[in-house]
């Protein structure tokens, strides 16, 4: 072990504070890393976007987020790309939050609706969109998908407007329902499966 050596501080940005990252958590808490004589220095960047911003840079060193925030860097053509090296989950970690309550849930419930589904061409984003074609729901045609929502505010934009349904990730989701502003109706994650 390391633990008598200096630790080399690692600046991590995560895309939003979620139980779904507890292993994470668990072993920053444990010093797990501090075994092998790393210091994590976490933040939460508040969408994929913010994350690869920060990775850009070098504000930090690593960037939690989804594979696709890599993939548009490296599709605009920059000599300097993130690589992505590792994998935290298989499943997709968000559910969708209904206005009212519902017994019965179905997917067909969102046609004509108005869902705010995070930013276009993340991965929650895309998720929903292959859950909606696999329940036969075209997403342009068929409800109203509001991306014009930054990923921090979804809850907020959720219970003050318009809007019937929104995907949240936890514990967003389940404080949504404690305090009474939505229900949880479904996960896009059992829906849609591994990705």
């Amino acid at each position: 072990t390391k633990e008598n050596k200096e630790l080399e501080k690692v600046k991590v940005s995560e895309v939003t504070r979620s139980v779904f990252y507890a292993p994470q958590y668990v072993a920053i808490n444990n010093g797990y890393f501090k075994k092998y004589g790393i210091d994590i220095d976490l933040t939460t960047g508040g969408g994929a976007d913010t994350v690869m911003t920060a990775v850009l840079s070098n504000q930090v060193d690593i960037g939690f987020a989804g594979p696709e925030a890599s993939i548009y860097v490296y599709n605009e053509g920059k000599e300097d790309y993130c690589q992505v090296f590792a994998q935290m989950t298989k499943k997709d970690g968000w559910f969708l939050i209904s206005k009212t309550k519902t017994e019965n849930f179905s997917w067909q419930d969102l046609k004509g609706k108005t869902v705010i589904p995070g930013r276009k061409g993340g991965v929650p984003y895309m998720t929903l969109e292959y859950v909606l074609k696999k329940n036969g729901i075209n997403p342009q045609k068929d409800l109203n998908l509001d991306d014009s929502i930054k990923f921090d505010l979804m809850a907020g934009a959720f219970t003050s407007g318009d809007a019937e349904y929104v995907t949240l990730f936890e514990p967003t989701a389940s404080l949504t329902e404690i305090q009474g502003k939505g229900y949880i109706v479904a996960s896009v994650g059992k829906e849609a499966g591994e990705i």
